[in-house]
């Protein structure tokens, strides 16, 4: 079994485990489990499992009175919050029987706790199962705890994602002083290549032990003896635990395969993941379709245009929303590879071609057609599924993912993404002729209220995204007055935008704490700016503590033009040729 099949499996071994237990259940999920389901099969293998019912984990949901069967899973430890919210739901249900799943292995609950590492193996789970019987009123009551690594989303056969890790965020030089300020009485770290695990925050000493915890469970599961690599603080610190895992010594002994793992700090190349240089068509459905709600790697499709409902608020309510992953559906399962792996003009080729396929095979009067893919052929080609649903429903998924592409290709932010990449040019031009300030003028008019905004003006959001953009370009800055009364327009420019907006994106609602802009206040606005601003600064300095690759800009001369070279390409580069770069890839050692 190759490796990319045996994590196929893994995935899907963790949520059998989950699915063993759901006969007559009512299922309460998070949202980050409920990520990792989503692209594993999806709440119908639950269902078809004998799942009762699947609800979120909120304090405001509850079985029904002849459910006496709940299931929890969650991606966190069972203390605090989590704890309060499964006791809230038992409280207004009648359960005889709970089982609660946490992707949180009990060694990082001893820890949590502070409890000796010696202590009886799942100590604190039965004590929660205690807690439980305790919670539904009787100790006679059956519950159940236990660990499962539900930490993965399987996306495609090469590609996997961490939904429960998506909150860690690589150190930048702010958090250096945030560490030092919380250890008075100790050394102070000179830079955030002196700081180890044991001086983080333990919140996210829990999340890094989590995410080590998850990984070494993968890597049992395909018998692979790992060598760990790392470019940044924070990978360092990651694959450091690795490394030194101490369930990981048997592994390595037994295991039939090789492999090396490679850690990077994203922060070391921002312009590679803002940049608008990409020509793939799921890039830009993941930029120009609004999230998922609780996603943060799928999109919500609007189905309306296969029923005859009128496009309105309260429709919307009614259909609900269609999505990317189609995980039980092989042939949308083939052209979702197609839209990962190809450029767009041949992706959307492609949508084309099994629409045309699927037409046939229902003996759809389909009308051939040569030469250029527009969204109005494909929207013609999908209208006629419309009627029949015997025909929507054998091909859901490639109707999906067919509809992404028609609502991509219309989108107002698909028309700017070439405005954005000629801009993006022009900025690195500006940095070649000019300076920081310089570049930051050049950004000051573009920053606009939503009254004097039209639709080829650019959001607060997209703003942002240029902003990460520039400051991801030139390496450490030397700062100056002129650089600081730059920032300082950008940021009183910012704010009045922000303050101005009738109603905050969910983007703006993170990065200002108020769920509406009549909660948003002149100094609440002011602050988030500070602080992103801050950021911002802390990604510039990312790479101050490397030698090669410390550059991703390149200024040109009279013979070529300005261009960036991306460090996470040249890394893969290096990686592959072997070469020996001591600075950045620091080789992590386990202890035998």
């Amino acid at each position: 079994m190759s490796i990319s099949l045996g994590l196929s499996a893994f995935t899907q071994q963790t949520w059998d485990k989950v699915r063993s237990k759901v006969k007559k259940a009512v299922v309460f999920m998070d949202d980050r489990c409920a990520e990792s389901l989503h692209w594993n099969g999806g709440a119908q293998r639950l269902f078809e499992a004998g799942a009762q019912n699947v609800k979120p984990f909120s304090s405001f949901e509850a079985g029904g009175a002849k459910q006496p069967k709940a299931v929890f899973v969650v991606s966190t430890l069972l203390k605090g919050r989590t704890a309060d919210v499964v006791k809230d739901i038992i409280g207004l249900s009648s359960f005889q029987y709970c089982v609660v799943f946490t992707t949180v292995a009990h060694s990082i609950h001893l820890l949590a706790n502070n409890a000796s590492p010696e202590m009886e193996s799942d100590r604190v789970f039965k004590q929660f199962e205690e807690k439980l019987c305790e919670w539904m009123g009787d100790m006679n009551y059956t519950a159940e705890v236990m660990h499962v690594p539900l930490f993965l989303a399987h996306v495609s056969p090469h590609l996997l994602i961490a939904p429960a890790f998506g909150s860690v965020f690589p150190l930048v030089s702010q958090d250096l002083d945030q560490i030092n300020t919380s250890r008075p009485d100790k050394k102070k770290f000179g830079s955030l290549a002196d700081v180890d695990l044991h001086s983080l925050p333990p919140e996210l000493q829990i999340e890094i032990k989590s995410l080590v915890s998850g990984l070494n469970s993968m890597f049992d599961f395909v018998h692979v003896r790992e060598e760990c690599f790392a470019v940044g603080p924070t990978s360092r610190i990651i694959a450091g635990e690795l490394a030194n895992h101490p369930q990981a010594k048997n592994r390595r002994k037994t295991a039939q395969h090789k492999a090396s793992v490679v850690f990077i700090d994203r922060t070391l190349d921002l312009t590679g993941a803002v940049g608008h240089h990409g020509d793939n068509l799921v890039e830009k459905i993941l930029s120009a379709l609004p999230e998922l709600s609780g996603h943060n790697n799928d999109v919500m499709v609007d189905m309306l245009e296969l029923t005859s409902l009128h496009k309105n608020e309260e429709s919307h309510k009614i259909i609900a929303p269609g999505h990317l992953s189609q995980p039980n559906d092989p042939a949308a399962q083939a052209l979702w590879e197609s839209m990962l792996n190809m450029k767009q003009k041949e992706a959307v080729m492609e949508v084309r071609r099994h629409l045309v396929e699927a037409a046939s095979k229902e003996n759809l009067p389909i009308k051939m057609s040569l030469g250029r893919v527009t969204p109005e052929q494909l929207s013609s080609y999908i209208h006629l599924f419309k009627n029949n649903f015997k025909a929507m429903q054998n091909h859901c998924g490639t109707m999906q993912l067919s509809l992404a592409t028609v609502q991509t290709l219309r989108s107002p932010q698909f028309t700017k993404w070439d405005s954005f990449l000629a801009f993006e040019r022009l900025l690195l031009q500006a940095l070649g002729d000019s300076d920081m300030p310089g570049v930051l003028k050049q950004i000051l008019p573009m920053i606009k209220s939503k009254r004097e905004r039209t639709d080829d003006d650019h959001s607060p959001e997209d703003l942002l995204v240029l902003l990460v953009y520039v400051y991801s370009l030139p390496g450490e800055v030397v700062l100056s007055k002129q650089l600081e009364e730059a920032e300082l327009e950008v940021k009183k420019a910012l704010v009045q935008v922000v303050c101005n907006e009738p109603e905050l994106s969910s983007l703006l609602q993170k990065i200002t704490g108020c769920l509406s802009s009549s909660e948003l206040t002149l100094d609440k606005a002011h602050i988030a700016v500070d602080k992103m601003f801050e950021i911002l600064r802390g990604i510039m300095k990312s790479r101050a503590h490397m030698k090669q690759f410390r550059a991703v800009y390149s200024p040109g001369d009279s013979v070529h033009q300005a261009s960036t070279s991306y460090s996470l390409n040249r890394s893969q580069a290096a990686a592959w040729h072997q070469k020996h770069i001591s600075d950045q890839w620091q080789r992590v050692n386990w202890k035998k």
